[in-house]
Formats: structure tokens, sequence, C-alpha cells
């Protein structure tokens, strides 16, 4: 596509920057950009993840909710990361972390989880796929402003449950909610405590659409509306 420039020339036009994002299953999903490919929670096919196929992929960054096998696991090839801190990596990404508690005991059970937020495509990107409790106060502020929300909302013992989750989505207000951490099993493996997506669903205001795009969806600035939506994304096929 071109446009016509002041001095009878031409001029192209640069296409808006997408992100493709794709999910393996669990809370492990992929961001795709002119940037990179950044993964999130590469897991081990164990406990809730049993029956998913290992994401073992070749990418430039991983940020993991924490060190535990299905959040963390060494599966994936690419820059690992699962401590909270800021990070500044080349020109193109800048991440952030700060640790949460990663159970419903203060992190007394399972320890510490991170929240990450980055920049990609011109989006701000938050994954909250190992937070147990809702934000506190100051870190709402921290959370200001996401565009893409990645957030756990399958309950059990290590995230939130569909209402907690529910209430943070009313509380942040992004652009786009993707959830993940939640079961799609029926019955889910065995001593997986995770409910499935529904709760979390019938939880939100009945104004906020969901769509079901499949294993990928693709954004955008332009593509996201300024309200909430939710992407409910399945398992990419084996």
């Amino acid at each position: 596509m071109v446009v016509s420039c002041g001095w009878g020339g031409v001029s192209p036009v640069a296409a808006e920057p997408t992100v493709q994002v794709t999910s393996y299953g669990h809370s492990a999903l992929l961001f795709e950009s002119d940037e990179g490919r950044l993964l999130l929670n590469p897991f081990q096919a164990v406990a809730c993840a049993a029956d998913l196929t290992e994401p073992r992929l070749d990418v430039d960054l991983i940020l993991a909710s924490s060190n535990l096998p299905d959040e963390g696991a060494p599966v994936a090839r690419g820059r690992f990361f699962s401590t909270p801190g800021s990070y500044r990596l080349e020109e193109d990404w800048r991440i952030e972390g700060f640790a949460v508690p990663h159970d419903h005991l203060g992190g007394r059970r399972f320890g510490q989880g991170v929240v990450w937020t980055w920049q990609q495509a011109g989006l701000r990107m938050a994954h909250m796929g190992g937070a147990a409790v809702p934000p506190t106060a100051a870190e709402r502020i921290l959370l200001s402003g996401v565009d893409v929300l990645v957030l756990a909302v399958g309950g059990g013992s290590k995230v939130m449950d569909g209402l907690q989750a529910a209430q943070v989505v009313n509380t942040i207000r992004p652009r786009l909610v993707i959830p993940v951490q939640h079961t799609t099993a029926t019955p889910p493996p065995e001593g997986c405590d995770l409910a499935t997506v529904e709760p979390f669903l019938e939880a939100l205001p009945a104004t906020i659409p969901v769509e079901r795009p499949g294993s990928t969806t693709e954004i955008s600035d332009s593509l996201l509306g300024e309200d909430t939506t939710v992407h409910v994304l399945e398992l990419k096929s084996r």
C-alpha cells in the first residue's frame, strides 16, 4: 500500500505491528511479533498438564510465573526469566516482574509467583498466570494501562478462582483478557484441582463479549476495542 507524498512521489505506509498469540495449554502461550518470540510458562506434562504436549519451542524469551514444573519447566530454549526485577534487553524488550503469593497462605506453601509486564507491538501486556490473590492497591498501579491481560482463572491451591479473576478484570479493565490455568479435560487429570473456564465467564458482567477464536488470536492496537473483550483460546493441535 502506498500514499502520495508532497513532491509527486509515493511513500509506503508501514503495516501496523501485530502480535500472534498461540495457546499450548495450561498457561503456556506463545507471543510472536516483529520483536521476536516470547513464551509464557512452559510446562512438564505433570499434574493438571499431564495430558498435554510439552511446548518444546525455540524462542527469544521465556517468562515463567515460577520454577514449578507446570509453569517454569526447562523444556523450551530461550532466555529464561522467573525472578522479579526490571530487565532491559537490547532495544526490543523491556520486562518488569514483581512477586505475588502463589497460594492462599501468603506464599507459605508454593512460595512467591511473578507477575510480568512488557511491551510488544506497541501494546502493554501483563501475565498474571501465577497469581493466587487479587492485586493490592500498589500492584494495581503497576498494572494500570494494560492492554492485554493473561489471567489465571481456574482456582485450586495456586491461582485465583473464577470470581476473584472476574473482579480483577473489573478493576484493571484491560482491553483484552486471555484466561489460562483452567482445566479443559473432563474429567480433569488425577490430582488436578483446577475448575473449567466457565465459572470465570459466568462471573463476568454480561456486557463483556466472549470470543473463542481457536488456538490462535491476532491482536493489534486497531483490532482491540476500548472496552474489555475475552478471548478463550483452545489447545493448539498436536
